[in-house]
Protein backbone atom coordinates (compact mmCIF):
# COMPACT_ATOMS: atom_id res chain seq x y z
CA UNK A 1 0.00 0.00 0.00
CA UNK A 2 1.64 2.97 -0.87
CA UNK A 3 1.27 6.47 1.46
CA UNK A 4 -0.70 8.53 -1.08
CA UNK A 5 -3.44 5.46 -0.67
CA UNK A 6 -6.32 6.18 2.15
CA UNK A 7 -8.50 4.02 3.90
CA UNK A 8 -11.85 4.28 2.62
CA UNK A 9 -13.63 2.19 5.32
CA UNK A 10 -13.29 0.89 8.86
CA UNK A 11 -13.50 -2.72 7.20
CA UNK A 12 -10.37 -1.50 4.78
CA UNK A 13 -8.12 -0.50 7.44
CA UNK A 14 -9.11 -3.33 9.12
CA UNK A 15 -8.32 -5.67 6.67
CA UNK A 16 -4.91 -3.87 6.02
CA UNK A 17 -3.91 -3.78 10.16
CA UNK A 18 -4.39 -8.13 8.99
CA UNK A 19 -1.68 -8.02 6.68
CA UNK A 20 1.06 -6.91 8.95
CA UNK A 21 1.44 -9.81 11.26
CA UNK A 22 0.65 -9.66 14.71
CA UNK A 23 3.88 -10.58 16.29
CA UNK A 24 6.05 -8.66 14.03
CA UNK A 25 9.30 -6.77 16.36
CA UNK A 26 12.08 -5.53 15.60
CA UNK A 27 14.94 -3.88 17.95
CA UNK A 28 14.71 -0.26 16.57
CA UNK A 29 12.52 2.56 17.43
CA UNK A 30 13.69 4.53 15.23
CA UNK A 31 11.23 4.39 12.24
CA UNK A 32 8.14 5.01 14.75
CA UNK A 33 9.87 8.04 16.16
CA UNK A 34 10.16 9.36 12.63
CA UNK A 35 6.49 8.89 12.14
CA UNK A 36 5.33 10.59 15.50
CA UNK A 37 7.50 13.14 14.70
CA UNK A 38 6.02 14.24 11.73
CA UNK A 39 2.11 13.30 13.13
CA UNK A 40 3.32 15.92 16.28
CA UNK A 41 0.21 14.05 18.27
CA UNK A 42 0.03 16.35 20.88
CA UNK A 43 0.75 15.73 24.54
CA UNK A 44 -2.05 14.66 27.44
CA UNK A 45 -1.53 16.42 30.66
CA UNK A 46 -0.78 13.18 32.15
CA UNK A 47 0.63 10.08 30.61
CA UNK A 48 2.24 6.79 32.25
CA UNK A 49 3.49 3.91 30.68
CA UNK A 50 3.33 0.47 32.50
CA UNK A 51 5.73 -2.38 32.05
CA UNK A 52 6.11 -5.81 33.71
CA UNK A 53 4.93 -9.49 33.50
CA UNK A 54 2.07 -9.78 35.05
CA UNK A 55 -0.40 -7.43 36.11
CA UNK A 56 -0.41 -4.57 33.10
CA UNK A 57 -3.90 -4.98 32.29
CA UNK A 58 -5.54 -4.75 35.45
CA UNK A 59 -2.98 -2.23 36.88
CA UNK A 60 -3.25 0.03 33.38
CA UNK A 61 -7.11 -0.39 34.23
CA UNK A 62 -7.18 0.60 37.25
CA UNK A 63 -5.38 4.08 37.21
CA UNK A 64 -7.59 4.80 33.77
CA UNK A 65 -10.90 3.97 36.24
CA UNK A 66 -9.30 6.54 38.74
CA UNK A 67 -8.71 9.23 36.95
CA UNK A 68 -11.97 8.84 35.24
CA UNK A 69 -14.21 8.98 38.37
CA UNK A 70 -12.37 12.05 38.98
CA UNK A 71 -13.49 13.54 35.87
CA UNK A 72 -10.83 13.31 33.65
CA UNK A 73 -10.83 12.52 30.05
CA UNK A 74 -9.08 9.19 29.73
CA UNK A 75 -6.97 7.24 27.05
CA UNK A 76 -6.17 3.72 27.59
CA UNK A 77 -4.53 1.69 25.70
CA UNK A 78 -3.74 -1.94 26.35
CA UNK A 79 -3.12 -5.84 24.17
CA UNK A 80 -3.90 -7.71 23.15
CA UNK A 81 -7.21 -7.33 21.83
CA UNK A 82 -9.94 -10.38 21.87
CA UNK A 83 -12.30 -9.77 18.86
CA UNK A 84 -10.94 -6.39 16.87
CA UNK A 85 -7.87 -3.76 17.15
CA UNK A 86 -10.53 -1.29 18.65
CA UNK A 87 -10.34 -2.72 21.77
CA UNK A 88 -6.57 -1.62 22.77
CA UNK A 89 -7.93 2.03 22.46
CA UNK A 90 -10.50 3.08 25.19
CA UNK A 91 -11.64 6.47 25.54
CA UNK A 92 -13.09 6.97 28.63
CA UNK A 93 -13.69 3.56 28.54
CA UNK A 94 -15.33 2.54 25.45
CA UNK A 95 -13.50 1.18 22.32
CA UNK A 96 -12.78 3.92 19.70
CA UNK A 97 -15.64 3.87 17.24
CA UNK A 98 -15.12 2.35 13.17
CA UNK A 99 -15.91 5.59 11.92
CA UNK A 100 -13.77 7.69 14.27
CA UNK A 101 -10.37 5.44 13.42
CA UNK A 102 -10.29 6.04 9.74
CA UNK A 103 -9.26 9.22 9.71
CA UNK A 104 -6.45 9.29 12.20
CA UNK A 105 -5.25 6.18 10.86
CA UNK A 106 -5.15 7.61 7.25
CA UNK A 107 -3.08 10.54 9.05
CA UNK A 108 -0.50 7.83 10.40
CA UNK A 109 -0.46 6.44 6.87
CA UNK A 110 0.33 9.94 5.60
CA UNK A 111 3.32 10.33 8.38
CA UNK A 112 4.92 7.11 6.69
CA UNK A 113 3.31 4.38 8.54
CA UNK A 114 3.14 2.08 5.81
CA UNK A 115 6.44 1.16 6.98
CA UNK A 116 5.33 0.57 11.23
CA UNK A 117 4.73 -3.19 12.51
CA UNK A 118 0.90 -3.48 13.21
CA UNK A 119 1.81 -2.80 17.25
CA UNK A 120 4.04 0.20 15.82
CA UNK A 121 1.40 1.41 13.78
CA UNK A 122 -1.16 1.07 16.72
CA UNK A 123 0.54 2.97 19.14
CA UNK A 124 0.94 5.79 16.73
CA UNK A 125 -2.58 5.58 16.39
CA UNK A 126 -3.08 5.96 20.03
CA UNK A 127 -0.91 8.92 20.61
CA UNK A 128 -2.83 10.67 17.56
CA UNK A 129 -5.78 9.59 18.98
CA UNK A 130 -5.31 10.73 22.94
CA UNK A 131 -3.61 14.10 21.22
CA UNK A 132 -6.99 14.69 19.97
CA UNK A 133 -6.51 13.19 16.32
CA UNK A 134 -10.49 11.82 16.76
CA UNK A 135 -12.24 15.04 18.86
CA UNK A 136 -11.06 15.96 22.38
CA UNK A 137 -7.47 15.53 23.33
CA UNK A 138 -7.54 13.10 26.36
CA UNK A 139 -6.17 15.00 29.82
CA UNK A 140 -4.82 11.44 30.81
CA UNK A 141 -3.11 8.63 28.77
CA UNK A 142 -2.27 4.88 30.59
CA UNK A 143 -0.03 2.78 28.11
CA UNK A 144 0.47 -0.43 28.64
CA UNK A 145 3.75 -2.09 27.14
CA UNK A 146 3.29 -4.47 24.65
CA UNK A 147 6.27 -6.58 25.20
CA UNK A 148 9.84 -6.18 27.41
CA UNK A 149 10.68 -2.31 27.21
CA UNK A 150 13.94 -1.39 25.59
CA UNK A 151 12.48 -1.85 22.20
CA UNK A 152 8.67 -1.72 22.68
CA UNK A 153 7.04 0.61 20.89
CA UNK A 154 5.09 2.52 23.72
CA UNK A 155 9.05 3.49 24.98
CA UNK A 156 9.15 5.90 22.11
CA UNK A 157 6.15 7.88 23.40
CA UNK A 158 6.59 11.07 25.97
CA UNK A 159 5.19 10.32 29.36
CA UNK A 160 5.60 12.04 33.17
CA UNK A 161 6.37 8.32 34.68
CA UNK A 162 7.03 4.20 34.08
CA UNK A 163 5.27 1.83 36.39
CA UNK A 164 6.06 -1.68 36.69
CA UNK A 165 3.86 -4.56 38.04
CA UNK A 166 5.62 -8.17 38.98
CA UNK A 167 8.34 -9.25 36.52
CA UNK A 168 8.60 -12.67 36.08
CA UNK A 169 9.78 -15.38 33.25
CA UNK A 170 7.72 -14.42 30.18
CA UNK A 171 8.23 -14.49 26.07
CA UNK A 172 11.52 -16.28 27.07
CA UNK A 173 12.55 -16.54 23.74
CA UNK A 174 12.42 -13.05 23.03
CA UNK A 175 13.92 -11.18 26.07
CA UNK A 176 15.82 -14.15 27.69
CA UNK A 177 15.54 -17.37 30.03
CA UNK A 178 16.03 -15.50 33.86
CA UNK A 179 14.21 -13.07 35.40
CA UNK A 180 17.19 -10.84 35.25
CA UNK A 181 17.59 -10.34 31.57
CA UNK A 182 14.25 -10.25 31.13
CA UNK A 183 13.96 -7.36 34.09
CA UNK A 184 16.90 -5.83 31.87
CA UNK A 185 14.89 -5.56 28.65
CA UNK A 186 11.68 -4.18 30.76
CA UNK A 187 14.41 -1.95 32.39
CA UNK A 188 15.17 -0.12 29.11
CA UNK A 189 11.45 1.98 29.73
CA UNK A 190 13.13 3.70 32.26
CA UNK A 191 13.69 7.34 31.26
CA UNK A 192 15.84 9.77 32.72
CA UNK A 193 15.05 11.66 35.60
CA UNK A 194 11.13 10.20 35.24
CA UNK A 195 9.56 9.02 38.24
CA UNK A 196 9.43 5.05 38.18
CA UNK A 197 6.91 2.95 40.71
CA UNK A 198 7.53 -0.56 40.88
CA UNK A 199 5.03 -3.37 42.27
CA UNK A 200 7.48 -5.70 45.06
CA UNK A 201 9.67 -7.66 43.17
CA UNK A 202 11.42 -10.78 42.90
CA UNK A 203 14.90 -9.95 44.30
CA UNK A 204 16.63 -10.04 40.88
CA UNK A 205 14.51 -7.62 38.76
CA UNK A 206 14.21 -5.59 42.07
CA UNK A 207 17.90 -5.20 42.03
CA UNK A 208 18.00 -4.28 38.08
CA UNK A 209 15.17 -1.77 38.26
CA UNK A 210 16.80 -0.10 40.93
CA UNK A 211 20.28 0.14 39.34
CA UNK A 212 18.61 1.09 35.83
CA UNK A 213 16.32 4.01 37.90
CA UNK A 214 20.28 5.10 39.77
CA UNK A 215 21.67 5.15 36.22
CA UNK A 216 19.03 7.48 35.19
CA UNK A 217 18.47 9.89 38.12
CA UNK A 218 15.25 8.64 38.57
CA UNK A 219 13.35 8.15 41.96
CA UNK A 220 11.99 4.90 42.20
CA UNK A 221 9.47 3.96 44.53
CA UNK A 222 8.29 0.46 45.67
CA UNK A 223 4.73 0.52 46.81
CA UNK A 224 1.45 -1.58 46.09
CA UNK A 225 0.86 -2.69 49.50
CA UNK A 226 -2.76 -3.41 50.91
CA UNK A 227 -3.08 -0.88 53.61
CA UNK A 228 -2.27 2.23 51.09
CA UNK A 229 -6.09 1.16 49.73
CA UNK A 230 -9.05 3.28 50.94
CA UNK A 231 -10.84 1.73 54.22
CA UNK A 232 -13.39 0.17 52.85
CA UNK A 233 -11.52 -1.15 49.86
CA UNK A 234 -8.75 -2.33 52.13
CA UNK A 235 -10.90 -4.19 55.01
CA UNK A 236 -12.98 -5.47 52.59
CA UNK A 237 -15.97 -3.84 52.88
CA UNK A 238 -16.49 -3.20 49.14
CA UNK A 239 -15.13 -5.65 46.81
CA UNK A 240 -12.38 -4.41 44.44
CA UNK A 241 -13.81 -4.59 40.79
CA UNK A 242 -11.80 -7.29 39.93
CA UNK A 243 -11.31 -10.18 41.37
CA UNK A 244 -8.88 -11.85 43.21
CA UNK A 245 -6.18 -11.03 45.94
CA UNK A 246 -3.51 -10.16 44.02
CA UNK A 247 -5.36 -7.56 42.51
CA UNK A 248 -5.35 -5.63 45.87
CA UNK A 249 -1.45 -5.31 44.85
CA UNK A 250 -1.98 -3.71 41.27
CA UNK A 251 -4.72 -1.37 43.23
CA UNK A 252 -2.43 -0.38 45.66
CA UNK A 253 0.23 0.32 42.73
CA UNK A 254 -2.53 2.09 40.43
CA UNK A 255 -3.25 3.93 43.57
CA UNK A 256 0.03 5.63 44.53
CA UNK A 257 0.48 6.14 40.59
CA UNK A 258 -2.44 8.14 40.35
CA UNK A 259 -1.90 10.33 43.64
CA UNK A 260 1.27 11.23 42.09
CA UNK A 261 -0.30 12.03 38.28
CA UNK A 262 -2.68 13.89 40.77
CA UNK A 263 -0.37 15.97 42.51
CA UNK A 264 1.66 16.83 39.80
CA UNK A 265 -1.52 18.50 37.83
CA UNK A 266 -2.71 20.26 40.86
CA UNK A 267 -5.84 17.46 40.63
CA UNK A 268 -7.13 16.81 43.93
CA UNK A 269 -7.85 12.86 45.00
CA UNK A 270 -11.46 12.00 46.85
CA UNK A 271 -11.45 9.12 48.57
CA UNK A 272 -15.22 8.74 47.64
CA UNK A 273 -14.34 8.62 43.79
CA UNK A 274 -11.23 6.21 44.72
CA UNK A 275 -13.21 3.81 46.56
CA UNK A 276 -15.66 3.83 43.35
CA UNK A 277 -12.99 3.44 40.89
CA UNK A 278 -11.50 0.84 42.36
CA UNK A 279 -14.62 -0.88 42.96
CA UNK A 280 -16.09 -0.57 39.65
CA UNK A 281 -12.95 -1.10 37.27
CA UNK A 282 -13.39 -3.48 35.16
CA UNK A 283 -11.25 -5.82 32.36
CA UNK A 284 -12.33 -8.85 30.20
CA UNK A 285 -11.11 -12.19 31.45
CA UNK A 286 -9.69 -11.16 34.61
CA UNK A 287 -11.57 -13.88 36.89
CA UNK A 288 -14.35 -13.10 35.16
CA UNK A 289 -17.52 -15.21 35.96
CA UNK A 290 -20.11 -15.78 32.85
CA UNK A 291 -22.97 -17.46 33.86
CA UNK A 292 -24.19 -20.77 32.21
CA UNK A 293 -26.30 -19.88 28.88
CA UNK A 294 -28.73 -21.92 26.93
CA UNK A 295 -28.79 -19.30 24.08
CA UNK A 296 -24.96 -19.98 23.93
CA UNK A 297 -25.56 -23.83 24.79
CA UNK A 298 -22.34 -23.33 27.90
CA UNK A 299 -22.05 -23.89 31.82
CA UNK A 300 -20.76 -21.45 34.00
CA UNK A 301 -17.60 -20.41 33.07
CA UNK A 302 -14.71 -18.48 35.22
CA UNK A 303 -12.40 -16.39 32.20
CA UNK A 304 -8.83 -15.77 33.30
CA UNK A 305 -5.36 -14.29 31.46
CA UNK A 306 -2.95 -15.88 33.48
CA UNK A 307 -0.83 -16.87 30.84
CA UNK A 308 2.28 -18.25 32.47
CA UNK A 309 3.83 -20.10 35.67
CA UNK A 310 3.47 -16.56 38.18
CA UNK A 311 0.14 -16.04 36.15
CA UNK A 312 -1.16 -19.52 37.28
CA UNK A 313 0.41 -19.44 40.27
CA UNK A 314 -1.56 -16.10 41.65
CA UNK A 315 -4.92 -18.25 40.25
CA UNK A 316 -4.47 -21.02 42.33
CA UNK A 317 -3.76 -18.67 45.48
CA UNK A 318 -7.18 -16.87 44.03
CA UNK A 319 -9.43 -19.59 43.44
CA UNK A 320 -8.43 -21.53 47.11
CA UNK A 321 -8.69 -17.96 49.19
CA UNK A 322 -12.36 -17.76 47.00
CA UNK A 323 -13.22 -21.64 47.34
CA UNK A 324 -13.50 -22.02 44.26
CA UNK A 325 -13.14 -25.59 42.49
CA UNK A 326 -14.07 -26.19 38.87
CA UNK A 327 -15.75 -28.67 37.39
CA UNK A 328 -13.57 -28.71 34.18
CA UNK A 329 -10.87 -26.92 32.81
CA UNK A 330 -10.50 -25.61 29.47
CA UNK A 331 -6.53 -24.24 28.86
CA UNK A 332 -4.16 -23.73 26.16
CA UNK A 333 -1.06 -21.97 25.93
CA UNK A 334 1.78 -20.44 23.88
CA UNK A 335 4.69 -21.94 22.95
CA UNK A 336 6.94 -18.75 24.67
CA UNK A 337 5.26 -18.94 27.70
CA UNK A 338 6.98 -22.00 29.61
CA UNK A 339 4.44 -24.32 28.84
CA UNK A 340 5.84 -26.79 31.49
CA UNK A 341 5.42 -24.26 34.32
CA UNK A 342 2.10 -23.93 33.31
CA UNK A 343 1.25 -27.46 33.55
CA UNK A 344 3.08 -28.24 36.55
CA UNK A 345 0.31 -25.28 38.07
CA UNK A 346 -2.65 -26.63 35.91
CA UNK A 347 -2.66 -30.20 37.77
CA UNK A 348 -2.21 -28.77 40.96
CA UNK A 349 -6.06 -26.75 40.13
CA UNK A 350 -7.92 -29.21 37.66
CA UNK A 351 -9.77 -31.93 39.57
CA UNK A 352 -11.77 -33.05 36.49
CA UNK A 353 -10.86 -32.66 32.85
CA UNK A 354 -8.98 -30.56 31.13
CA UNK A 355 -9.89 -29.98 27.20
CA UNK A 356 -7.39 -28.55 25.05
CA UNK A 357 -8.58 -26.32 21.69
CA UNK A 358 -6.13 -24.77 19.64
CA UNK A 359 -5.54 -21.28 19.70
CA UNK A 360 -6.93 -19.42 16.12
CA UNK A 361 -4.65 -17.98 13.65
CA UNK A 362 -1.91 -17.60 16.23
CA UNK A 363 1.65 -19.15 14.77
CA UNK A 364 2.72 -19.04 18.52
CA UNK A 365 0.50 -21.07 19.90
CA UNK A 366 0.99 -24.98 20.86
CA UNK A 367 -0.54 -27.85 19.35
CA UNK A 368 -3.53 -29.55 21.48
CA UNK A 369 -1.85 -33.09 20.88
CA UNK A 370 1.17 -31.85 22.40
CA UNK A 371 0.09 -29.42 24.94
CA UNK A 372 -2.51 -32.49 26.54
CA UNK A 373 0.32 -34.86 26.54
CA UNK A 374 2.26 -32.37 28.57
CA UNK A 375 -1.06 -31.91 30.89
CA UNK A 376 -1.23 -34.82 31.53
CA UNK A 377 -4.36 -36.25 33.64
CA UNK A 378 -7.47 -36.15 31.80
CA UNK A 379 -6.68 -33.73 29.25
CA UNK A 380 -8.35 -34.08 25.89
CA UNK A 381 -7.26 -32.16 22.44
CA UNK A 382 -10.06 -30.80 20.96
CA UNK A 383 -10.90 -29.29 17.39
CA UNK A 384 -11.82 -25.43 18.49
CA UNK A 385 -13.43 -23.57 21.51
CA UNK A 386 -17.08 -24.29 20.64
CA UNK A 387 -16.42 -28.04 21.17
CA UNK A 388 -14.23 -27.37 24.55
CA UNK A 389 -17.22 -25.76 25.91
CA UNK A 390 -19.72 -28.46 24.26
CA UNK A 391 -17.67 -30.72 26.21
CA UNK A 392 -17.36 -29.38 29.27
CA UNK A 393 -20.91 -28.81 29.22
CA UNK A 394 -21.96 -32.59 28.83
CA UNK A 395 -19.41 -33.55 31.60
CA UNK A 396 -21.12 -31.17 34.14
CA UNK A 397 -24.55 -32.55 32.87
CA UNK A 398 -22.96 -36.82 33.33
CA UNK A 399 -20.99 -36.39 36.10
CA UNK A 400 -22.38 -33.09 38.45
CA UNK A 401 -25.23 -31.19 37.60
CA UNK A 402 -26.67 -31.03 40.52
CA UNK A 403 -23.25 -29.56 42.40
CA UNK A 404 -23.28 -27.43 39.55
CA UNK A 405 -26.82 -25.66 39.62
CA UNK A 406 -26.56 -25.43 43.44
CA UNK A 407 -23.81 -23.51 43.34
CA UNK A 408 -22.63 -22.51 39.71
CA UNK A 409 -19.99 -19.66 41.02
CA UNK A 410 -17.91 -22.71 43.14
CA UNK A 411 -17.85 -24.99 40.38
CA UNK A 412 -17.51 -23.03 37.16
CA UNK A 413 -15.28 -24.04 34.42
CA UNK A 414 -12.18 -22.55 34.47
CA UNK A 415 -10.77 -21.24 31.15
CA UNK A 416 -7.39 -19.90 30.53
CA UNK A 417 -3.82 -20.20 29.56
CA UNK A 418 -3.69 -17.45 27.22
CA UNK A 419 -5.28 -14.09 26.68
CA UNK A 420 -5.08 -14.96 22.98
CA UNK A 421 -7.33 -18.65 23.73
CA UNK A 422 -10.13 -16.35 25.29
CA UNK A 423 -10.59 -14.21 22.70
CA UNK A 424 -11.64 -17.13 20.63
CA UNK A 425 -14.56 -17.29 23.70
CA UNK A 426 -15.06 -14.02 22.91
CA UNK A 427 -15.14 -13.96 19.26
CA UNK A 428 -18.44 -16.03 20.35
CA UNK A 429 -19.94 -14.27 23.03
CA UNK A 430 -18.75 -10.29 22.28
CA UNK A 431 -21.37 -9.37 24.62
CA UNK A 432 -18.69 -10.71 27.63
CA UNK A 433 -16.52 -7.67 27.08
CA UNK A 434 -18.51 -5.68 28.31
CA UNK A 435 -19.11 -5.00 31.61
CA UNK A 436 -22.59 -6.56 33.44
CA UNK A 437 -25.46 -4.22 34.19
CA UNK A 438 -25.02 -2.97 37.39
CA UNK A 439 -26.74 -5.06 39.92
CA UNK A 440 -26.08 -8.09 37.74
Amino acid sequence: MSPSRRFASFAELADYLGTLGLFRMRPELGRLRDVLGRLSPGRPAAAVQIAGTNGKGSTATFIAALAQAHGLRTGLYTSPDFVSFRERIRLDGVPIGESAVVAPANRVMEAGGEKLTYFEFLTALAALVFGGGAGNPVDVAVLETGLGGTWDAVTALPVDMVTYTPIGLDHCRILGDTVTAIARDKAGAIRAGLPVFSAIQPPEAARVLREAAAQNGSALYETGARDSLPPRIRDGAVPLGLAGGHQYANAGLALAVWRRMARDNGWRPCEERETRALATAFIPGRMQFVPASAAYSHPPLLLDGAHNGHGMAALGEALAAEGIAPSAVIFSCLEDKSPAAMAAHLRALATGPVFVPPIKDNPRAMEPETLARAVGLSAVPVRDMAEALAKARDHIASYMAAEVAANPERHPVLVCGSLYMLGDFFALRPDCLEPPPAGV
